[in-house]
Order: structure tokens, then C-alpha cells, then sequence
């Protein structure tokens, strides 16, 4: 058993075992560092209204919880009144707001930086998500946003929805090519086939303004269905 139990302890050291280079050596000697991250990189969290996350125990009472500061400001939410409050403000984007400014936990808000400097980055949406997905190309190039409307309008003009904002930024484009595409299918295919062609494009996500698409192929989509109907 010792033998073997030698042989164990050779493998693992085997195993275990790394080349440490003169210069490394001397630079552990000295005690320098290591590694090192400069500047600094923070995630930046961001929600649409009223759906920030808010963190509670089970043991915690509903009413307490509602009373806690977290369910109605957030950093996001704190960024909107310091945009408000401090002039350099409007001049960055959300995620060139760490650069000159500092987020305290403890009071829930935005201070000015005074020492150090820290890149910024959003945390990454699929499209598939929908209104969040849009919010965040909007807050990519949008400075000193005071709220969620403000957020919304575009050259003057308020938009109901993010992704609207976002076609009127001309960050989207307008689906001109899922139309002509089933313009073209309805040539030599049937109505059955350019329904079930519209619900894979639905389903892949791939489509900016899918009610856009469909008002302007809805007489190809709904091609076969009276004749259909007449016959039952």
C-alpha cells in the first residue's frame, strides 16, 4: 500500500506541476503584482418601468417589502435624477456615466467622481425580449434621459413604445424585404404556404414590425380562405 501510494502522490505532483520562469520568480520574490485591471469595468443594470428586480426573504412580510426603497428607485432610476440634477450629466450616455460619476448604495444615488475612472458596460438583451431589447440600443447613443418618456421621444416627438423610437432613429429597418418576399412566393405558391411562411418568420424573430409586414400582406395571407370557408 505505501508503494502504491507513493506512485498516487507522483502522479498528482505530475499532474500538478508548472514551469515558474527566473523573472517570475524574482517578481514573486518582491512581492509586485500579479495581475491588474485598469480602468476598472462595472455592469450597468437597466429595466423597463415598474419592473425592476427587488430582492426579500421568505420569511419577510409583503407589506414591508413594498415599503423597502428598492421596489421604487434602482441605478437605472437613480440615473434619470441625476441627469436632472447635475449639467455634465447631459452630456453622457448611460454607459459613459461611470467615467465621471460614482453610484452610492447606501442613498441610492449618483455622485460626481472624484478620484479613479471606470468604463461602463450594459448588460447584453436578445431581441427576443422585446421593449428591453430596444431600450438598450436607445440608451447607446441617448444623453441625459430624465425619464422614460424622455427616453421615448425622438427629434421633439414622443413615441409610444421604445421600438418606435427606435425606427424613428433609423436604427431599424422598415421589413421591406419580408414583404417582397411574400409578394414574390404568392406568384407560384399557395395561400396555405405563405400562412405557414409568415408563422416561420414570426417565430424566428426575425421581423422589426411584424404588424407592419402583415397589413401589407394580408390580402396574399389570407389567399384561399373565403373559398375554404364556401366550401364547408
Amino acid at each position: 500500500m505505501r508503494i502504491l501510494h507513493t506512485k498516487l502522490n507522483q502522479i498528482y505532483f505530475l499532474l500538478d506541476c508548472r514551469y515558474v520562469s527566473p523573472s517570475e520568480a524574482c517578481w514573486r520574490i518582491f512581492a509586485y503584482s500579479i495581475h491588474g485591471r485598469k480602468p476598472a469595468a462595472e455592469r450597468l443594470f437597466f429595466h423597463l418601468e415598474g419592473e425592476n428586480s427587488v430582492y426579500y426573504k421568505d420569511s419577510e412580510q409583503i407589506g414591508n417589502v413594498l415599503l423597502k426603497a428598492s421596489v421604487t428607485e434602482s441605478m437605472f432610476t437613480s440615473w434619470f435624477v441625476a441627469n436632472n440634477e447635475y449639467e455634465d450629466a447631459k452630456l453622457l450616455t448611460y454607459g459613459q456615466f461611470v467615467s465621471k460619476f460614482v453610484y452610492v448604495k447606501k442613498t441610492r444615488c449618483w455622485r460626481p467622481r472624484k478620484r479613479g475612472y471606470t468604463i461602463g458596460r450594459l448588460i447584453w438583451v436578445p431581441p427576443t425580449i422585446g421593449e428591453l431589447y430596444y431600450m438598450r440600443m436607445l440608451l447607446i447613443v441617448k444623453k441625459g434621459p430624465t425619464s422614460y418618456d424622455d427616453l421615448k421621444t425622438v427629434e421633439g416627438v414622443k413615441h409610444k413604445t421604445f421600438r418606435e423610437a427606435c425606427f424613428a432613429m433609423r436604427f431599424l429597418q422598415n421589413d421591406k424585404e419580408f414583404i417582397e418576399e411574400i409578394k414574390e412566393a404568392y406568384n407560384w405558391g399557395s395561400g396555405i404556404f405563405l400562412r405557414k411562411l409568415f408563422v416561420t418568420m414570426l417565430l424566428s424573430a426575425s421581423m422589426n414590425r411584424p404588424d407592419h409586414v402583415w397589413r401589407n400582406t394580408w390580402i396574399y395571407l389570407s389567399d384561399g380562405i373565403l373559398y375554404k370557408q364556401r366550401t364547408l
